[in-house]
């Protein structure tokens, strides 16, 4: 239900996106999901991978600033208005959220939510029936 995920800081610079694959390859870690959120000066690479604790320290033994942060993994239909049904339970009950990617597989969405309060957002998503994924199956998209 919650997962751990890679937060990479990058420069912003030629190659460093290729590093972390290389580095990540090496260790036969795979890189499942990711999104980049950039600036002038460096971008910050989110991913789910299949082994977070190895990938953490194969980063940093590679001289990589990176954090763990715990996400949440659901599950939707590939249709209009599935995303928007479940962000309507979340936003009703107060739960903000700091930031989600999403990667769609056939007619399945799956989504990487980062919210503000990940007991509030677990327990809505519960109580409203939403699929969350097991930070196992994640692990092994």
């Amino acid at each position: 239900m919650v997962a751990k995920q890679l937060s990479i800081f990058l420069e912003n610079k030629s190659g460093r996106l290729t590093e972390v694959t290389e580095v990540l390859a090496k260790e036969g870690v795979n890189l499942s999901a990711l999104c980049i959120a950039e600036n002038a000066d460096f971008g910050i690479l989110r991913g789910i991978v299949s082994e977070p604790d190895k990938a953490y320290k194969a980063l940093k033994d590679n001289h990589f600033a990176v954090n763990v942060t715990d996400v949440v993994g659901i599950s939707c239909p590939n249709i209009p208005g599935s995303l928007s049904k479940v962000l309507r339970f979340l936003s009703d009950e107060g739960v903000f959220i700091e930031y989600m990617y999403s990667f769609a597989n056939g007619n399945t969405a799956n989504v990487i939510i980062r919210p503000n309060d990940m007991e509030n957002c677990i327990r809505v998503l519960t109580e409203k029936k939403v699929d969350l994924l097991a930070a196992s199956d994640l692990y092994k998209l």
